[in-house]
This record gives structure tokens, sequence and C-alpha cells, in this order.
């Protein structure tokens, strides 16, 4: 998430409120809640007639020497105990159903919410940490509701009942268990509120660990040609300490609070065996009671010292819960308006820039365009160039509209692109970036990226005119995987296929990002061939560093500090002298 994200709630019951993101996904199940509740509640009472069905076994079977009693008692017992297996069997598959749909719900919408996010938003965010959300703590909130949360009010009504059936059993007793109940849920209060902070802070420290795995496995080539594998595993040792740490806090403070709730509570159950065991051998006690007495105060003890462990359980998934609510709340700062205008089924492509001003979020003080202004008209090509941080790219992302202007107003075909649907925007424009992006699928699935409903057809006459001719020679042909970021490919091939992605898209304005930058000479012909083939009648606006790629474009735009500074053909500004001569005299010298 960001570096720097809005102060957090305060650590108290708000931590538990966080849960209530829950409820909108568990009402559209709520027949299957029902059913588990109901579940819930028969085994509960299940287990409380055991106890009945205890004294009744050793006050009619054993005390009277029946066997005819006893055989009754037993069969008694033993069909409460059948009907309790059927019960906890069908109140375990109704909770595990409800925690693997409310995960995948949750999951399919935190998912959705991330990739609609501006490119603002990504300027501070950490992808490991929005990973940890996505993965781990989401597994977090699918045990609670499918296991912690049915075993605390299960464990509760244990609670609850255990002791009503002692008062029917025993007053006397059960006033000397109701003397210890304050001194079990004092220590709960007070261990319950540290381990809430103990627990969003081994979270983060988990989102920590993952932010720097990721990063570092993800530059993985750097990370070996500069040998800095000694550096990375001290550091990512050190992140692994210092989340094994924070996590140790919070389970020292929980094993804490077990040790105290156990120890109260079967003290209780120990010293009530000795004031009942007083009374059997007196005369004013039957032995079946004090057994069923024995087997509620076990329940009592039992269930309270597993309330202590889940009450753990749930301040953790409210440490989860508020992280995740935290990343479904941040809204896209790009969004389509209320009544937005259409876009003709395909535009002329005229693309226009008046008088534009724009800085990036995470640098306000760094003005990234300034009074910007250009008109391309339909079919033309023009490049950009310029030193770097001139405000090329920067072009690019406003006309995308990943980013409003401050000032200024950007226009295709004379509508405000402000005033457009992005996605119909977007669904207009073609981008061939430096670094081809490709997915972890086959060369086929890259390629129909461009435009999913192609037929096989149309990518092959695609991949055709991009040339990518080399993927018949792979293993399986436009069905071989190409791996993670398209690793089994070079450079010029994977720049091909995004070219290829790019012509199947068809669109009429067309943005190519120094496409041809990283390759080398023969590569880069063929790239040049396809890109030529890719841009003939779109509108294309094209950014260089090699003024050599960019000679024959229509017209050439030098940019510095965010504005114009020059605009030409290549001859014409060369002769002109000027900043775009001086570069050029570089680059040409040094290639000559």
């Amino acid at each position: 998430m960001p570096k720097n994200p809005r102060p957090r709630p305060r650590l108290s019951a708000a931590r538990i409120g966080a849960l209530s993101l829950l409820l909108p996904y568990l009402r559209p199940y709520l027949g299957r809640a029902l059913a588990a509740a109901a579940a819930l509640l028969l085994a509960a009472g299940l287990v409380l007639a055991l106890g009945q069905g205890v004294r009744r076994l050793i006050d009619h079977g054993f005390a009277t020497g029946s066997l005819t009693h006893l055989d009754g008692a037993a069969l008694l017992v033993f069909g409460v105990v059948a009907a309790l297996a059927c019960a906890t069997s069908a109140r375990f598959y109704l909770v595990s159903w409800l925690g693997e749909r409310v995960a995948a719900d949750l999951r399919r919408d935190l998912f959705e919410r991330v990739i609609g996010l501006s490119p603002a938003f990504f300027e501070t965010a950490r992808t490991g940490d929005i990973l940890t959300r996505l993965t781990s703590d989401i597994s977090v909130l699918q045990s609670l509701i499918g296991s912690s949360v049915s075993q605390w009010l299960r464990n509760g009504l244990l609670v609850v009942g255990a002791f009503a059936m002692l008062l029917v059993t025993s007053p006397k007793l059960a006033a000397v268990m109701l003397l210890v109940i304050p001194l079990v849920v004092a220590p709960l209060v007070l261990f319950g509120r540290r381990e809430r902070r103990l627990s969003r802070a081994a979270q983060d420290r988990v989102a920590d660990l993952g932010a720097y795995a990721e990063e570092t496995i993800s530059s993985l080539r750097t990370v070996q040609a500069f040998t800095h594998e000694p550096l990375d595993r001290a550091l990512f040792g050190a992140e692994v300490e210092r989340s094994v740490g924070a996590a140790l806090r919070r389970v020292r403070t929980r094993s804490g609070l077990i040790l105290v709730i156990i120890m109260l509570g079967f003290g209780a159950i120990v010293f009530s065996l000795w004031v009942g065991g007083r009374d059997v051998i007196a005369h004013r006690m039957s032995a079946g009671d004090l057994s069923a007495f024995v087997f509620y105060a076990v329940i009592l003890g039992s269930s309270g010292a597993q309330m202590s462990e889940l009450w753990g359980d749930l301040q953790r998934a409210g440490g989860a819960a508020d992280r995740i609510r935290e990343l479904l709340a941040e809204e896209p700062t790009i969004t389509a308006p209320a009544n937005p205008e259409r876009l003709p089924p395909r535009p002329a492509g005229r693309v226009v820039f008046e008088e534009v001003r724009f800085r990036y979020p995470a640098r306000p003080d760094h003005a990234a365009l300034a009074g910007f202004s250009l008109v391309v008209e339909p079919g033309e090509t023009v490049a950009l160039v310029g030193p770097s941080g001139a405000g090329k790219t920067t072009v690019l992302q406003l006309l995308l509209r990943f980013y409003d202007p401050q000032g200024g107003v950007v226009r295709l075909d004379g509508f405000d692109v402000a005033r457009l649907d992005p996605a119909d925007l977007r669904r207009h424009i073609g981008i061939v970036p430096q670094d081809a992006v490709m997915f972890s699928q086959s060369a086929r699935d890259n390629i129909r990226y461009g435009r999913p409903e192609a037929s096989d057809a149309d990518i092959r006459a695609a991949a055709a005119a991009a040339y990518c001719d080399f993927l018949d020679d792979l293993p399986q042909g436009f069905d071989t995987h190409l791996g993670e970021k398209g690793v089994r490919l070079s450079g010029g091939q994977r720049q091909r296929i995004a070219i290829a992605r790019a012509i199947l898209r068809d669109p009429p304005v067309l943005l190519l990002d120094e496409a041809t930058s990283a390759l080398d000479a023969e590569s880069e012909q063929a790239v040049q061939k396809a890109l030529a083939n890719l841009s003939r009648g779109r509108t294309t606006i094209v950014i260089a560093h090699r003024l050599a790629t960019v000679r024959n474009a229509d017209r050439i735009v030098v940019m510095d500090r965010g504005a114009i500074v020059a605009t030409g053909t290549h001859d014409a500004l060369v002769e002109d002298g000027g900043l775009y001569a001086r570069l050029a005299r570089l680059q040409f010298s040094l290639t000559a």
C-alpha cells in the first residue's frame, strides 16, 4: 500500500467492527447460514443432552444393577451420539462451504477493485502488500467464517447451556463456578486489547516480507548481474526476523491468555469436584448427579478455554478485515462521468492538446507538462523527441486518460477525453510500449489480448503483418507457452508479438513508446517493418530517443521541460540548429 497511508482507526472495538464488511457477502447465502446455525444449535443441545444421558446411565444403570435399565440407558446415549455426529458433520460442511464461497467472492471483488484503480494509486502502492491482502488476509477471513465463528458460537452456547445445567444439577456447586467467571473474563478483555494491536502489526510485517520478496524475484536478473544476492539474503533475513518477532509477540500474548484461562477454569472444576465429592460421601448428592456435574463443568471449562483461543483468531481476522476494507475503500481518480459522451464507432483520430498543464501526484513540485499544445491530424505520424524528463511519455498517459490534466484540455475528434468513458476512449487506441508486456500464456493468447473475440484466422493475419514468422518454429507453434513475462522469446520477438496485438486491435490511434530502443540492428529492422504495416492509415504518435527511427515521420516535435521548443521535419530541424540539431549531431556522430 502507499508508503504514507492515511491514519488508521484506533485499535479498539473498531477493529472487530471491520468484520462488518463480511455481511454483504453472507447475505446472498442466508439460507445456508441459517441451516448452519440450526445444525450448530442442534449439536450444542445434543452435547448438553449427553450429560443427562451419563447421569441416567449411572443412576438408572450402574446403581440399580439392572441390565435392562443399563441397556436402555446405553442405547439412549448412543442415539444422542449418533444425532450429534450428524449435526456436527452438517455444521462443518455448511460453514466450510460458506467460508470458501465468501472468500472467493471477496477475492473477486478485491481484484476487480485493484485493477480498476488509477495509475496514480500505484505510484506509491506496493504490489507485494496488495497480493498479501488478496491471498493471506482473505484466507484469515475464510478461516474465520469456515471454522472460527461457528466454533466460537458453539462454545458460547455450550458455556451458557452448561452453566444452566450446572444450576439445575447443583446450585451450590454452580455458585462456586460462578465466582470464577469474572476472573476468566478480566484477562480475556485485557489480553485481547494487546492482541488486537499485535495482530495488525504481525500482518503488516508479513505484507512487508511479501513486498520485498516480490520486488527482488521480479528483478532477479539485475540482482544476480550486480552480485547483490548476499546483501539481499541478509536484508530478506532481517525482514523475516522482524516478521517472526511481531508474530511471536502476538503468540506470547495469546499463550499467556490461554495459561490464565485454563488454570482458572479447570482449577474451579477441581475445586468443585472436591466439594461435590464430599457431598456424595455424605449422601447429599448422587453419583449420577456428580458425574453429570463434572461433565457440564468440563464442557464449561474446555469451551471457555477454546473461546479464549478463538478470541485471538477473531482479533487477527479483524486486523485482516481492516486491511481489506482499506483497499476496497480506495476509489479510482479516473472514472467515467455520470453521462459520458460517446465516440463514433470509428473515430477519424484527430488528437488535440490545448494548453495542457500537468503534475504527477507523486511529484507535485515538478511540472511534467507546462502549457503544452499540439494538433495531430488523422493519419499523420508525429514523433516526440527530447531529453529524458521532457514530458513525452506524459503526453501518451494523458491521451489514454490514465491521468487528468490540472489545466487545459485533451481532445479526440473534438471530444474532451475527460467527458468520455475511459474504456470507450481506450478501445480506440493501441499502444506498443518499450518493454513489451507478455503474459504467462500461449503466443496465441498473447496476440488475442488485443481483441479477445478475434478468430484464429484474424490472429494469424495479425501475426503475419507483424513478421511473427518465428512462431511457427516454436515447439507448439502458436500454442507454445511463452513463460513468465515471455522469457522464452528474444526482445525483438516480444516486440513483434506486441505489434501483432496492436494490429489485431485495429485502432484509429496508435502510440509507439520507444518500441525499438532496446533492440539490436537485425531485430530493429524486422520490428520497423512491422511498425510500418501497423501505422499505415492511422494517427500515430511516436516517442523515440534514437532519432534515426523517426527521420521519416510527417512531423517531429521537439520537447524540453514539458513544452514544445521546435516543430518540423528532420532536415528542417537540423538546418535550424537548436536542441534537435544538437541531439542529432551527438547521435549521428556516434553512429558514424
